[in-house]
């Protein structure tokens, strides 16, 4: 048996995970490369990436699936990635929900609790309470064929609460389910998050998905984090040009900066950033239809006159594609309204153009 490992005097209460310069190669394809992570009790992290990021790599390295190459992952105070998987207080919700067809909802719930010998009366007691904090209570009876989509995904949630682990690593489940009950069950997941109290570490390529429920979302792009931020910080101060282009909709604007003004073709403003090469992103809501005939208190407008190319609707919204003088391209946000003038004044606060940096990986 493999003891566990004790806290080192530095390693602070306030963090449940820590993931301390983690490598990992599959043959010659490195797949995770000197990452580091915290996670506090009771917080709702996403690991959001696209498709080969490695985030599905790193909760299998965590749940013990997987071994990873060099670093280490501590839990509580114990070195977690010295302990076997079963030894470690950590459940993961899959994407496929793995729910055995054969046996019933309470069977599938309680089945690790019966392989592991626990006796029946708090084997009943701990499903129920498990069925309640997803509200399936009354599909106790029921086979997994007989439920919709959200139904399994509550019961998966259930087989892994019933343990009470530590920590949840969901990988990626909602992404079976269909637009309307995608978006229902993340508020539900975000409420049942909050009810347990139990620290979620959730993997999506979804960003719409990842600025709605989570606490902090951790960006991963190529095995390396970009960015660790909360959804707010992330959108509205992103730190690269790849954090600001994956996390909604942005423009980026390249210019030079001299002597404290920003030169991004027709387009200058004050800055107050080094001088040399830069790129800023421009959120396309940030950029308005001229006021100029009305006070905005606002004294560093950057005023240009662009022609609309295409209006899409959106609700409430229309996004717009336009083209200014020196040809360049611009998408803005306005109030959707009927279609008018082609060729129109729009306006942006020098403050809403971000400074990023413009890194590639290596």
């Amino acid at each position: 048996m493999i003891s566990a490992v004790r806290v080192e005097p530095s390693v602070t209460a306030e963090r449940l995970i820590e993931i301390r310069s983690v490598s990992k190669a599959f043959g010659k394809r490195s797949v995770l490369r000197d990452v580091s992570l915290d996670v506090s009790p009771g917080e709702f992290l996403t690991i959001l990436g696209e498709s080969g990021s490695g985030k599905t790599t790193l909760l299998r390295l965590i749940a013990g699936f997987e071994q990873l190459d060099s670093g280490e992952i501590w839990m509580s105070g114990e070195r977690l990635d010295l302990l076997p998987p079963y030894r470690r207080r950590v459940n993961t919700v899959f994407q496929s929900y793995a729910l055995f067809p054969h046996l019933s909802v309470f069977q599938n719930i309680g089945y690790g609790l019966r392989i592991r010998g626990t006796p029946r009366a708090e084997i009943e007691n701990r499903v129920n309470q498990a069925l309640d904090m997803v509200k399936m209570g009354e599909y106790i009876h029921s086979s997994p064929a007989k439920l919709s989509g959200g139904q399994q995904q509550r019961v998966a949630l259930a087989r892994a609460l019933v343990n009470r682990p530590q920590l949840l690593l969901l990988d990626e489940p909602l992404s079976a389910l269909d637009a309307n009950l995608r978006r229902q069950m993340q508020l539900e997941l975000k409420s049942l998050q909050r009810e347990v109290g139990i620290t979620f570490l959730f993997v999506t390529h979804d960003q719409e998905e990842a600025m709605a429920i989570s606490d902090r979302i951790a960006l991963l792009r190529a095995g390396q984090f970009e960015q660790i931020a909360s959804p707010r910080e992330i959108y509205n101060c992103p730190v690269t040009a790849y954090s600001a282009t994956f996390i909604g909709q942005t423009n980026l604007l390249r210019g030079q900066v001299h002597d404290g003004r920003v030169s991004c073709g027709e387009l200058h403003w004050p800055t107050s950033g080094a001088s040399g090469p830069a790129v800023f992103s421009l959120r396309p809501e940030c950029i308005q239809m001229d006021s100029s005939n009305q006070p905005s208190g606002c004294t560093d407008l950057v005023r240009f006159r662009a022609k609309i190319l295409s209006r899409t609707f959106s609700g409430a919204t229309d996004l717009l594609q336009v083209q200014c003088e020196d040809g360049s391209l611009l998408r803005v946000r306005v109030p959707s309204h009927p279609p008018g003038d082609t060729l129109c004044e729009f306006e942006f606060a020098a403050r809403d153009a971000i400074r990023v940096r413009d890194s590639e990986h290596s």
